[in-house]
């Protein structure tokens, strides 16, 4: 069965996407099952895997329209993908008036659980209903953190909506990682806001931190995760770091 986890945190541009195309690639080469499971609107970790965003099945048909999960999963070299598109951003609204609402994600992936080792959620940089989805279909949340001050900020609110969402909604809801992205090690600020991080989540801090790296920012735009597109990288190089490291800890 399946480890399902979330790739999350509301605040924007921290680096959600990039993980979870790249630690699925980077998973993916050493031979594990993975599944990335797309449940954002905008649609990018679909691209960065090398599909259409304008796909005709999707996740938002799984949920809103029961077609069956496994007939919307894309195959790709650098793992398997179950993409998103546009339609998805009206979901929020849809998914209200239905049964069982914060379980549908679970319900979807959990048809699928059996094909993988590992599902990787990404999710929207927002605490609304697609995200409390992805919480509650997961078994852990790996939580990309950018070494600003404003990204600690932002921390407390999401771990506030984790203890709620474990109180009544998914009480196994357990915190994967905490991992530096868009690290930049000469700035002074980068490491107060790393050695906050690790006294917040003593033990659950990745050693492994995620480069600025123009490669990774190129990558998505060919359609390709950082160890196809350019495995040489510092971005390459420490995806794949991240990816031993991840193993280690399961």
């Amino acid at each position: 069965m399946a480890k399902i986890i979330s790739i999350v945190n509301q605040k924007g541009g921290v680096g959600k996407t990039t993980t979870c195309v790249n630690l699925a690639a980077a998973l993916a080469e050493q031979g594990k099952r993975v599944l990335l499971c797309d449940f954002d609107p905008q649609a990018n970790s679909t691209s960065g895997m090398g599909v259409d965003k304008t796909v005709s099945k999707g996740i938002y048909e799984v949920l809103v329209s029961d077609v069956p999960a496994a007939d919307a999963v894309v195959h790709t070299r650098y793992g398997d993908v179950l993409p998103s598109n546009k339609a998805l951003a009206g979901a929020g609204i849809e998914l209200i008036g239905m049964d069982r609402r914060e379980f549908l994600l679970k319900d979807a992936l959990d048809q699928l659980a059996a094909e993988y080792d590992f599902i990787f959620i990404d999710c929207p940089p927002s605490l609304e209903l697609l995200t409390l989805n992805a919480l509650c279909a997961a078994d852990s949340i790996l939580v990309p953190v950018q070494g600003e001050y404003f990204a600690l900020e932002g921390l407390s609110d999401l771990m506030n909506t984790v203890r709620i969402v474990r109180r009544s909604l998914n009480p196994k809801l357990a915190l994967e990682g905490v991992l530096l992205t868009m690290f930049d090690g000469r700035t002074n600020l980068a490491m107060q806001v790393a050695e906050e991080v690790k006294h917040y989540f003593p033990g659950k801090v990745y050693a492994t931190v995620i480069p600025r790296n123009v490669r990774l920012s190129e990558a998505p735009s060919h359609g390709k995760p950082i160890t196809a597109y350019d495995r040489t990288s510092r971005g390459a190089e420490a995806y794949q770091a991240l990816a031993v490291e991840f193993l280690k800890k399961q």
